[in-house]
């Protein structure tokens, strides 16, 4: 027989078994739909945590871009621990200040740049409204080539700013809507304690993280300034050093260089453990990743069994089927058809039934992500990878569970199954 022959035909058998599994499926609607409600939930559950899970990993990856993926954070805490976090090992170690730094940018040889800052809160005032405790944050010299901020309207600190400590500051535009609401921020002045300060700059919107929650609601000042405000070595206020190794320097001589360095302005015995912490970026994801596998893992177990609900109840459906057509199956056979077209047919059926509950549950899914995002800051998208993923697992079910039924269809002898009609 011709090839093109063999692939019409091909094509006949499979045209003609999904229009008997559509009209199947057509004729009984209610308890189609009914058999559909575990698949649905099962596909709903897997592919809407899948989805949460990928917006989860998108908001960590921009937040640790935000911080700089090649920098290092010189800290008194690790960011690393989990739930059996040693905080007391920690707690009377000293943090790190301005000499340090300086000392590293001097005998550090594959490091770019050296800078440091320090945090703390305090009231903040404009002429008509005020900021209880909102987060200020001092900036040293050389911050600008460290870790530059990202701004949207108005300029960075000059080096003669940082240099001299002069009254000037940058907001994120939380701050700016709190305190100069529908007015231009850039050359408004605000009040820091006694201190007035003139806006000079306004970062760009960053949105809420899951790791540095209130970005958009801090105030940079010149470490001079911030130290005449709160002082250096008070309490509550949280300092840093950062460093930038220069570009091509492998990531380990520059963290044992730090590391060597840290120790001997310390003057840390070799025998004794050191008293600071060297922090970087992906020390987060890694963080973050086990909470993203439990998770995924619980989309698995919960959507898992509803799938397996969702199979027993495609199998059943077509058992159903196969019961109420035997007649029909007899007289197909008595015609001439293969078990081959009995068999697809009933295989059609079982897939097209699995993959509309599928589409159903990839519809909820959406619906769901739109409400997410209406209400929330948290982008959370159907992607095509989930959409794909979705009505793959689905097609499988549906193809597993009608093996059982449309095998027992396409065995059945034409005699006896017109005999059973009757």
């Amino acid at each position: 027989m011709p090839f093109f022959l063999i692939i019409m035909k091909r094509l006949f058998l499979w045209f003609a078994s999904a229009s008997f599994a559509l009209n199947s499926l057509k004729a009984n609607k209610l308890r189609t739909l009914l058999s559909l409600l575990g698949m649905v939930i099962g596909i709903f559950l897997i592919i809407f945590i899948g989805a949460a899970v990928d917006a989860l990993k998108k908001n960590i990856n921009d937040s640790i871009s935000r911080l700089g993926d090649e920098v290092i954070f010189v800290h008194k805490w690790p960011w690393e621990g989990g739930f059996n976090y040693p905080f007391w090992k920690y707690l009377m170690r000293p943090q790190p200040n301005p000499r340090e730094a300086f000392l590293l940018q001097e005998r550090l040889e594959n490091i770019a740049f050296v800078s440091f800052q320090a945090e703390s809160n305090a009231q903040v005032r404009s002429s008509k409204f005020s900021i209880e405790s909102a987060p200020i944050y001092g900036q040293a010299e050389g911050m600008n080539r460290v870790s530059p901020l990202d701004i949207e309207k108005g300029r960075s600190f000059s080096e003669m700013e940082i240099l001299t400590g002069r009254d000037v500051c940058i907001i994120g535009p939380e701050v700016a809507e709190n305190l100069f609401p529908g007015a231009q921020p850039i050359g408004q002045t605000l009040r820091i304690g006694a201190r007035k300060f003139a806006v000079i700059g306004l970062t760009k919107t960053q949105g809420e993280s899951l790791i540095d929650i209130g970005e958009d609601g801090r105030i940079y000042v010149p470490f001079g300034s911030f130290k005449a405000l709160f002082g250096v070595n008070g309490s509550g206020i949280h300092r840093e050093i950062v460093v930038k190794p220069k570009l091509g320097v492998p990531r380990a001589r520059v963290k044992n260089e730090l590391m060597g360095a840290m120790r001997g302005i310390r003057k840390i015995h070799p025998l004794e453990e050191e008293d600071f912490t060297l922090n970087e970026a992906s020390m987060i994801a890694k963080e973050t990743a086990g909470i993203t596998n439990v998770l995924n893992l619980v989309a698995l177990l919960i959507g898992g069994m509803a799938i397996l609900v969702g199979g027993f109840g495609v199998a059943n459906i077509l058992f159903v089927s196969v019961k109420e057509r035997i007649p029909q199956i007899g007289l197909q056979k008595a015609l001439g058809a293969k078990r081959s077209f009995i068999l697809w047919q009933f295989l059609f059926e079982a897939i097209s039934l699995s993959m509309l509950g599928g589409l159903l549950g990839l519809l909820l899914v959406y619906l769901s992500a739109l409400g997410v995002r209406s209400f929330s800051d948290f982008e959370m998208v159907l992607s095509f990878d989930n959409v794909v993923r979705g009505l793959w697992v689905s097609s499988l079910v549906g193809l597993i569970a009608g093996i059982a039924p449309a095998w027992s269809a396409s065995k059945l002898p034409p005699v006896e199954a017109i005999r059973q009609g009757g």
